[in-house]
């Protein structure tokens, strides 16, 4: 009975378990397929400060925060690199081309077809938000709907020289409404 408590208290790590998210530490490297074809690894990203964006089409606190998303994209052009990681293993990918077409996503778009990454970085909540900086280390985590006010603490993490005219909220949520 004790062996049977143990095993349940204290399961062995599994393959996503040892390389959990840990602000301070590297974060954990990924390749996945483009939306618009053609594979991209996180790696690219090395030397940028970036945001990587967990989201799904049918989440709604995604659909709220993606235009302040866009918005921090815009304001931080070119000292900004942002990486929206699709759930594509828990929705269509029509609804995935749907939502970046009306929202007018202008960053990657990456599908995690069958839900490895999303292990990977062991997400509970959607929409999940990591602040990694330039030299590849996770400085921010944010689960659940990202405010302005968490947004900005974010950017502040990874950006030098950050103010908070460079985030935001955008003029419009969702453009479906």
């Amino acid at each position: 009975m004790i062996a049977v408590i143990l095993l349940i208290a204290c399961p062995e790590p599994t393959h996503a378990q040892n390389k959990v998210l840990v602000v301070g530490r590297p974060s954990p490297q990924f390749e996945l397929e483009r939306l618009e074809g053609g594979r991209l690894t996180l790696g690219e990203f090395r030397g940028r400060p970036l945001i990587i964006n967990f989201w799904a089409s049918w989440c709604a606190p995604c659909r709220t925060e993606m235009p302040d998303l866009i918005d921090a994209w815009h304001k931080n052009s070119g000292a900004l690199e942002i990486l929206a990681v699709n759930l594509t293993d828990q929705e269509k990918r029509k609804d995935v081309t749907r939502f970046v077409a009306d929202f007018g996503v202008p960053f990657p778009v990456v599908l995690d077809v069958r839900g490895k990454v999303r292990e990977l970085y062991s997400l509970v909540l959607l929409p999940t938000t990591v602040f990694v900086d330039s030299a590849g280390t996770v400085r921010t985590i944010h689960s659940g709907p990202l405010s302005t006010a968490a947004l900005e603490l974010g950017l502040r993490t990874i950006l030098p020289h950050f103010t908070a005219q460079q985030s935001g909220p955008a003029k419009s949520s969702d453009p479906r409404n």
